[in-house]
């Protein structure tokens, strides 16, 4: 992987892993036509999402601060039930993480058909979420369950995490403020457990690559492109929903989604 293409694949991350577009769909599409197929595709992956991870935690370290404060006290109050609630999200896609791994890494084969539908079916959530007008409900239990397993889902290249998350806690009728927050800190845990294990894997495995083999500086430009676009592109969604302005988001991923489409068959 060469400077200019991780400089493109960390902005890109760094963009759709905040904004409703699947940042793993975008980055398939983005190695398709980079045509990147470097060994180091796997580390990229970890430090951009590490990178992303951070951004997430300096937008919201008053939150994390307060949480993290305030949370394991009893009786329970509101930052106690608000990890009881991230506990709850992160169940399906850890069994999905941990049980369907390999099921998985067969949906990231650079499959632009497959992306463009799933940002079709992203397209179309949005488009629902749009005309939820101002939910003033609370999470609970059963809603952050609900909400976890769209975050599982939204694995597959194409779907986008925080517009699968964010969408459907809208239509659960979650207020558009505590939509946000909780999409954005209920993947901290899942990231960063993924990276750790990955990190494992990559260094330690039969399969495992040597630093000789890796572009540090790609790796390290790649990181820094990541982490602020991610911020600003966090902070910008975080608005974006308050305002309700997801229908902008649903036309982008039909027009996307149907130009990938249409490329495959062309490539087909």
């Amino acid at each position: 992987m060469t400077i200019i293409e991780a400089l493109i694949l960390g902005i890109i991350q760094g963009l759709t892993e905040f904004l409703p577009v699947s940042s793993s769909g975008h980055i398939e599409l983005g190695k398709v036509l980079l045509g990147v197929k470097a060994k180091d595709n796997l580390l990229f992956s970890i430090l951009v999402h590490g990178a992303t991870a951070l951004s997430t935690i300096v937008v919201f370290k008053n939150d994390i601060f307060q949480i993290l404060k305030n949370g394991f006290r009893f009786p329970l109050n509101n930052y106690s039930r608000f990890i009881i609630y991230i506990l709850i999200s992160i169940i399906p896609v850890m069994i999905v993480g941990l049980y369907f791994e390999k099921e998985i890494e067969a949906f990231f084969t650079g499959n632009a058909l497959l992306v463009g539908g799933m940002l079709l079916l992203t397209g179309l959530l949005l488009l629902f979420a749009s005309f939820t007008g101002n939910p003033e409900g609370d999470l609970s239990p059963f809603k952050a369950f609900i909400i976890g397993i769209a975050q599982a889902i939204a694995i597959l290249p194409g779907i986008s995490r925080s517009g699968a998350t964010i969408g459907t806690a809208l239509l659960l009728k979650v207020n558009r403020e505590q939509a946000a927050r909780f999409s954005f800190l209920m993947v901290l845990i899942p990231i960063l457990g993924a990276a750790f294990l990955k990190s494992l894997d990559l260094f330690f495995s039969e399969e495992s690559i040597s630093i000789s083999e890796v572009n540090i500086t790609a790796m390290i430009v790649g990181s820094i492109a990541a982490f602020f676009s991610g911020l600003l592109a966090c902070k910008w969604m975080i608005k974006i929903v308050k305002k309700g302005k997801l229908i902008f988001f649903a036309v982008y991923c039909f027009i996307v989604g149907s130009l990938a489409i249409i490329g495959a068959f062309i490539q087909s």
